[in-house]
């Protein structure tokens, strides 16, 4: 069961809040990440077959009302400060635009943000803002076309170069650029990224490849990792660590040639971050995971379609986090890769 909530004038109930997602390791989740779909137009590698998957069935997925419900939980009852809509590719969903406007109504506000692969975003920007998207973090893992059609099985890239374009030009600055390398194949792209990422003002993060592919054929010894990142940059930039307090951020950030730009690594295998992680995790179908590579986890959707209270719903979303393990476990011999993959979890 949840820890003891500290009575409302202490210190630590003013900084979490009485109900705030705490875990039995002393973390308080407060950025929620929810899927709005499966579904992707793109067919990365390292996400999925290019064949696709297994999609969810349509009576399964939150309807709009009921994401928009969950969100409103989180924020009013249970001390969430910013929520990231995520996929699949969450620009396929139909009601995305009224999803967000929800969100940003509500009080106290959080910030919002999307995690997207950026295709048609360049007609959906402005609609966007004006519905109250905060920021974008974009996926792009080459600008060669023939490596983007390698790794994402779809001939692509112009349309995720505008979409790039469309969403700075809308106001969504800085756009934050996602990138996956993978040995032989766009490893070698490094810096000819960040020199994009610093001429079009973009802010770039490179993610170590996780367990997380649909095919489960991750190999730690095949992927690329953030110690040989940074070698990479630094033939060609001077880098130095970022002063700024990283605080719960994934990413381990330096300054480039001295500043003000600046480079991000998110290690998440080699250098983990789960002691600071304040994530919490609503899938497409309604199901809370405490972390992105739980093996369990707890049903809302159904709770909520049974008549369930919001204050019920709170309790059961509250337990669900503090069961959260301290860590997630990739090195130890008996971790197991998590049955869904990346696009049914949701970044």
């Amino acid at each position: 069961m949840p820890a003891p909530i500290p009575a409302p004038g202490a210190p630590e109930a003013r900084a979490q809040g009485p109900g705030a997602l705490r875990d039995r390791h002393g973390r308080v989740a407060a950025d929620l990440r929810v899927s709005l779909t499966d579904r992707c137009n793109l067919r990365c590698t390292y996400c999925m077959p290019e064949a696709g998957l297994p999609w969810l069935l349509k009576p399964t997925l939150l309807t709009d009302d009921e994401v928009s419900r969950l969100v409103r939980i989180a924020v009013r009852d249970l001390g969430v400060r910013e929520v990231r809509f995520t996929g699949g590719e969450p620009l396929l969903r139909p009601g995305l635009t009224d999803i967000v406007k929800e969100a940003a109504a509500l009080e106290p506000r959080p910030e919002i943000s999307l995690t997207t692969n950026a295709i048609g975003l360049d007609r959906l920007a402005e609609a966007l803002v004006g519905a109250g998207l905060d920021r974008v973090n974009v996926s792009l893992d080459t600008l060669d076309p023939a490596t983007f059609k390698e790794l994402a099985k779809r001939d692509r890239l112009e349309a995720t170069l505008r979409g790039i374009a469309g969403a700075a030009a809308a106001g969504l600055a800085p756009v934050k650029i996602n990138t996956v390398l993978m040995r032989g194949v766009n490893d070698a792209e490094a810096p000819a990224l960040l020199h994009f990422a610093i001429e079009h003002g973009y802010e770039l993060r490179f993610i170590e490849q996780m367990p997380l592919d649909a095919a489960g054929v991750w190999r730690r010894d095949e992927m690329v990792t953030a110690a040989e990142i940074l070698d990479a940059l630094r033939a060609e930039f001077d880098l130095l660590p970022d002063p700024a307090h990283r605080g719960s951020a994934p990413a381990e950030t330096w300054l480039v040639d001295g500043g003000p730009a600046k480079v991000g690594v998110i290690g998440s295998v080699t250098r983990p971050f789960c002691g600071d992680c304040d994530r919490t995790r609503l899938t497409a179908d309604g199901q809370v995971r405490n972390c992105l590579f739980a093996r369990g986890e707890t049903d809302l959707r159904g709770l909520m379609r049974e008549g369930a209270s919001d204050a019920e719903i709170a309790g059961r979303w509250r337990e669900a986090m503090w069961g959260k393990l301290p860590g997630h476990g990739i090195d130890d011999p008996s971790f197991l890769q998590p049955a869904r993959p990346m696009s049914a979890i949701g970044g």
